[in-house]
């Protein structure tokens, strides 16, 4: 990709930020009285951003110098969803977490991640709407392209990655959490810009069953079930084994 199309690529991503910044400021303050309805635009509004700006960024990954511009726009814009989205999981896997623990209620968990899919499904409309636009030329190959066929190994070591890669991450989550705000979104962003590089061309190291069906529609659409075998069992299978043993074994050991 040439720099002028990366740089088009980062600008679209940047006004997506702030929109959606804020789109959320405006439901804050309008929807204090509808407490269900804002928590799910909140969410919606917060997974929309991580989805589209993913699905703009696989679009970098051939910029030179490779891997390493591509790694450092993935760190970048963690750090960026992880400053301006606070409050918000934005991945089904996050919100299935406190609901195992009780620290969430089902139809409140159920309710993100409902928002969560529907976030997905217009992020992806969304930009197909926006690369039909051709503000860039990677945009008319996004376009034409179908299943991109993320999986390029075979689908038990694809289900093995996503499972070991949910775990990692959601296990880091909760080792986090009382880091200071400011260092701890740094950790996470470098935590993911790690998975990304040691799985990104096996599985695309996603742990994130939202934001899988976001950037490969069409290969769910292709082969439904191997797909929903890796990238939706595979991290919620790895979330519950997490917190199994964070609420369950480690108390009893400590």
């Amino acid at each position: 990709m040439a720099a002028g199309g990366a740089g088009t690529s980062l600008l679209l991503m940047a006004g997506i930020t702030v929109t959606v910044g804020l789109c959320r400021r405006l439901t804050r303050r309008r929807l204090r009285a509808h407490p269900r309805l804002c928590t799910f635009l909140l969410e919606m509004f917060s997974t929309f951003q991580v989805c589209a700006c993913t699905n703009e960024l696989c679009l970098l990954g051939n910029v030179e110098p490779k891997p390493h511009a591509a790694l450092t726009f993935t760190y970048g814009f963690t750090v960026l969803h992880g400053l301006t989205l606070t409050g918000s999981t934005c991945n089904p896997c996050g919100t299935l977490q406190p609901m195992w623990g009780g620290g969430t209620s089902v139809k409140m968990g159920g309710l993100k991640i409902a928002a969560q899919f529907v976030a997905a499904v217009l992020a992806r409309v969304f930009m197909n709407f926006i690369w039909r636009l051709g503000m860039a030329e990677p945009h008319f190959e996004a376009l034409s392209q179908g299943c991109s066929n993320p999986m390029q190994t075979t689908e038990t070591q694809a289900f093995c990655i996503e499972l070991l890669f949910s775990v990692v991450f959601q296990l880091t989550i909760l080792r986090v959490e009382s880091v200071n705000p400011k260092y701890k979104v740094h950790l996470i962003a470098l935590l993911i810009t790690m998975l990304v590089y040691a799985g990104g061309n096996l599985t695309g190291a996603i742990f994130n069953p939202a934001l899988a069906f976001s950037l490969h529609a069409h290969c769910f659409y292709d082969k439904f079930l191997s797909y929903s075998l890796v990238y939706w069992i595979a991290p919620s299978l790895g979330t519950i084994l997490v917190a199994f043993i964070w609420d369950e074994i480690l108390p009893r050991i400590s």
